[in-house]
């Protein structure tokens, strides 16, 4: 049998889903011929069938090794749950892969939109994970690391039936949105709506184990195609009311009104305090649909925390203003890279699109690039400006005095690979 172990594949990027096709040398070792004509319509092999290429071991020291075209993951004694991850993250997708478990008592299961941050229990992979087993519960969904079972109907006798002891499986995953559907050996399965994760890693789960059985499981034909524009966006903003948002000192200053978070009066600030990537990002997408009144100041921070009163002292703001007294005008970044002018108008709904990836960070309004700013290393501020940079937080939005109204709406993340 051939093998290649993980500590031997070099580490490369999965190639991003619908911008360009694998070549021929790519696609896995074994597809079936349709699996490979199918590249035509979008698919992506995950796996090159000769190396781990594009993936990393993340938790745990359960052993993944490449053995004739197949990934075999293996149990180690004393191990957590170990998982290989890729390295790019999705949204919405359609996967498919073969999985078969060299021994009935390991579970196992195939992580999707998942992640590893150090401020949610020092990097434990988390997410929803898609079941791997043969008790009657493969294909359905669990939350794993804190969320338990996402399916809470697990007793159809015929999906509890799809899975076939000691034979490969044929899995299909559609992601869309907030809704995960799943089908075990073209039994539909799993059928959730789920949005706290908008897009992550896939990962491939070797169980922890009691002892050392070294038991195993293994996957073959792993392929992904992105669906629509490949989404990973979720809503921080319901629209309706503030759950998920904490407000500090003056909570009157805000108020929900016809679908809107709008902010007006003495000093506050409100912080997303929900269950989006623990609220804690640090690579990532933010848009959101804004509307100044004359006269009116705001700002969107990011990379900050929640305080009881003054203005936030961690993290970079982006200015909102287009016809307020202070020069700096919308899409500047705060004191560090200022706009002197206004690319919107009052009384007029204009997106902003802020990007952090790094040191990187980006600003546009309404598709215009008005920021485009790289942290230098050991970056010196100002006293007053000392807390912005570059690290990780949850976002909030300024309410800056009683004659600024400012009306926020569409506000959402889509979280990038750290």
């Amino acid at each position: 049998m051939k093998k290649t172990s993980l500590l031997a594949a070099p580490l490369l990027a999965i190639p991003l889903v619908g911008m360009g096709l694998s070549n021929g040398s790519s696609l896995a070792a074994g597809l079936l011929p349709q699996e490979a004509a199918a590249k035509s319509n979008g698919w992506t092999s995950l796996f090159d069938g000769t190396t781990l290429s594009g993936w990393t071991q993340r938790n745990g020291t359960a052993t993944y090794e490449v053995v004739d075209g197949t990934i075999v993951g293996t149990t180690a004694k004393g191990s957590p749950n170990s998982f290989l991850c890729s390295d790019q993250f999705f949204g919405d997708f359609e996967l498919e892969f073969d999985v078969k478990l060299a021994n009935d008592e390991l579970n196992s299961g195939v992580q999707i939109r998942s992640h590893s941050i150090p401020t949610y229990r020092n990097g434990r992979i988390h997410g929803p994970q898609v079941e791997v087993s043969a008790n009657g519960h493969a294909g359905f969904i669990y939350g794993e690391a804190g969320r338990g079972w996402l399916s809470t109907d697990r007793d159809d006798p015929a999906k509890r039936a799809a899975f076939k002891s000691g034979e490969w499986n044929r899995y299909r995953v559609i992601c869309f949105g907030p809704t995960i559907r799943t089908w075990v050996n073209g039994v539909p399965v799993a059928h959730i709506v789920d949005g706290i994760s908008p897009s992550g890693m896939i990962g491939l789960q070797v169980h922890a184990v009691k002892g050392d059985p070294q038991w195993s499981v293994a996957w073959r034909n792993l392929r992904i195609r992105e669906v629509g524009d490949g989404g990973g966006f979720a809503p921080l903003f319901n629209g309706r009311d503030l759950a998920g948002w904490k407000v500090n000192e003056n909570p009157e200053s805000v108020r929900i009104q016809d679908g809107a978070l709008v902010v007006q009066g003495n000093r506050a600030h409100v912080f997303y305090d929900g269950p989006v990537y623990q609220h804690s990002f640090k690579n990532f997408e933010l848009r959101a649909l804004v509307q100044t009144k004359p006269g009116a100041n705001s700002g969107v921070y990011f990379h900050t925390l929640f305080q009881d009163e003054g203005w936030p002292s961690k993290g970079y703001e982006v200015q909102v203003n287009n016809t307020q007294s202070d020069w700096r005008r919308t899409g500047g970044l705060y004191g560090i890279d200022d706009i002197k002018e206004a690319p919107a108008k009052d009384n007029e709904w204009f997106q902003m699109f802020v990007r952090v990836e790094g040191q990187h960070v980006t600003v546009d309004v309404d598709g215009k690039r008005l920021v485009d700013y790289t942290e230098p290393e050991n970056a010196e501020r100002e006293p007053q400006f000392s807390g912005r940079l570059i690290s990780r937080g949850t976002f909030a939005l300024q309410a800056h005095d009683p004659g600024s109204e400012v009306w926020y709406k569409a506000i959402e993340v889509r979280p990038l690979p750290e």
